[in-house]
């Protein structure tokens, strides 16, 4: 893919159905389409959102002349995209299935990803519930190594990811993580936030582990990997 384009006007979201449980568009959503516009993005361009969610992502990339391919493990979130994408008179191939099997054996130029990544008490992610959108694990990193891991495997020549996370889950791990994986990988955009229900309501276990201080805010991070 060839390197980030002059920043073309932001158009407004789309207007979204949304049901319980899948998560809504917020300002992770809001940074990572920032750095979606930037790209060279166009009718010849194959995108592929890993964890579609509500398929905010994947409508911009679409509404940019894209040929978009959505997936998440949830149904909800699967029927969601299908229905937003209809109400907005897109076309994007909307698929049920993790990361690493949905689009087995399919390359893309754009691969986008606004993943869970909040660090959580239990083990893992949850296997269902509302909690499934954001909760990852103890590190926060569950689906964001999954990424690193396939991510890279998913792109062309020139490919780009474009991946969200929070600052908590470990920046340069997911940064050392691609550069391995033979990528050149930089957080291209931050964004400092005030703490949000779900941190707010674990600031006592995040304090026990010295994942935060006294501020309760949060660093959001945008960070492209593109192949070299």
């Amino acid at each position: 893919m060839a390197p980030q384009a002059p920043a073309r006007a932001f158009t407004t979201p789309p207007r979204l159905v949304r049901p319980p449980g899948v998560y809504a568009p917020q300002c992770d959503t809001r940074i990572l389409t920032s750095a979606l516009y930037r790209e060279p993005i166009g009718p010849s361009t194959d995108v592929l959102d890993m964890g579609s969610g509500s398929g905010a992502l994947a409508l911009h990339a679409a509404r940019l002349g894209a040929r978009v391919t959505a997936v998440d493990i949830s149904w909800a979130a699967v029927w969601t995209t299908r229905l937003n994408a209809l109400l907005s008179r897109q076309r994007i191939t909307v698929r049920h299935g993790n990361l690493t099997t949905a689009v087995r054996g399919h390359t893309y130029d754009l691969v986008i990803s606004n993943p869970p990544y909040v660090p959580s008490p239990s083990d893992g992610p949850p296997p269902r519930g509302r909690a499934r959108a954001w909760d990852a694990g103890a590190d926060g990193r569950a689906l964001l190594d999954l990424i690193c891991d396939t991510a890279p495997g998913s792109l062309r020549p020139d490919g780009v990811l474009l991946l969200v996370q929070s600052a908590l889950s470990g920046t340069d791990v997911t940064l050392d993580r691609l550069t391995g994986a033979g990528l050149y990988a930089e957080v291209v955009d931050r964004a400092r936030i005030p703490f949000g229900p779900v941190l707010r309501s674990r600031t006592p276990w995040l304090r026990g582990r010295g994942l935060v201080g006294e501020e309760n805010r949060e660093e959001l991070v945008v960070i492209r990997a593109a192949r070299i």
